[in-house]
């Protein structure tokens, strides 16, 4: 993994929807280049999934705790 795998990494995290051709620009490099190189952080197991962050108050989602109790008795 070198720089430009790493600065297409970056602009992944910040907006996995990117077009190839914007995130090519930013990175400087041609969409088939950009393309090359997502496909083999993908088979390589770096690029694990793009997915989408939800924001869990907006969907109605409360709050959810795991607890953890020990006792020295039972």
């Amino acid at each position: 993994m070198d720089d430009l795998d790493r600065r297409i990494l970056a602009q992944l995290q910040r907006d996995a929807t990117l077009p190839l051709d914007l995130l090519g620009e930013r990175v400087g490099l041609s969409r088939n280049a950009c393309w090359r190189r997502i496909k083999v952080l993908e088979e390589s197991g770096v690029l694990r999934a793009r997915v989408a962050l939800l924001d869990p108050a907006r969907i109605g989602l409360g709050l959810t705790v795991f607890i953890l109790v020990r006792t020295s008795s039972h």
